[in-house]
């Protein structure tokens, strides 16, 4: 692991704390994870992930938030458990286009989803870049909030999403930074208006294309799509 990503990684650990926000890399999930061993592998899925991509990633996608059923539990922003553990072979997408050299492991419990959480986001992202013919360590997917924000008094507490605060959005700038400084000088994606915005709060450049959850999937394609044509 390089230096620079072993202090990203570590400086994770600093989400806020109001009870309202799960970091995927630094506690435990104690309702719906197999042990307590899940933060450490969702620490070295990121790690795998990102390093094998600091020198190949030519592009950057960001969305707004990490979700329940992506980032949560894969530690892979936009990219689900599911797909990490094989289960999205029959749409292209395979655990090798994640990381090689370190076998995936599930962090859920098999009666709460029994192939592991799977995320639309995360699957039609993954698919329309792969289909496109960008090459999978071409390009780095990450959240502007890298912490799962979820709502306490939902039914399903920790399976559940939520909006992040502006107030959060802010607290998270410097993380953003952090991990722009491990990319720098790549042309960014950014996935849904919420996410450009806070972008160009911080003076960073992104090229915003539509969201593809709540039927944006079309428009996220075409979009995206054009984006890479002209890059």
């Amino acid at each position: 692991m390089s230096l620079s990503l072993l202090k990203f990684i570590e400086q994770l650990k600093d989400s806020p704390n109001n009870g309202k926000i799960f970091n995927p890399w630094y506690q435990v999930d104690t309702d719906n994870e197999l042990g307590p061993d899940g933060p450490s592998i969702r620490r070295q899925h990121l790690n795998h992930y990102l390093e094998q991509r600091l020198e190949s990633a030519r592009y950057l996608l960001i969305a707004e938030a990490v979700g329940y059923q992506g980032g949560h539990f894969s530690g892979v922003a936009m990219t689900s458990e599911r797909i990490l553990l094989g289960h999205q072979a029959e749409k292209g997408i395979l655990p090798e286009h994640a990381f090689v050299g370190h076998t995936p492991q599930r962090t859920s419990r098999p009666e709460r989803m029994a192939k592991g959480f799977t995320e639309p986001t995360a699957t039609i992202v993954w698919s329309t870049l792969l289909q496109a013919g960008v090459r999978p360590y071409d390009f780095v997917l990450w959240n502007a909030f890298p912490w799962h924000p979820y709502q306490p008094q939902h039914k399903n507490g920790l399976l559940s999403n939520r909006t992040p605060t502006p107030q959060e959005m802010e607290y998270a700038q410097p993380f953003l930074q952090a991990f722009l400084s491990l990319f720098p000088e790549r042309p960014i994606i950014a996935v849904g208006q919420k996410c450009a915005t806070l972008l160009e709060t911080v003076s960073i450049q992104g090229h915003p294309v539509r969201h593809p959850a709540n039927g944006g999937a079309t428009k996220f394609r075409d979009q995206t799509l054009d984006f890479l044509k002209k890059n």
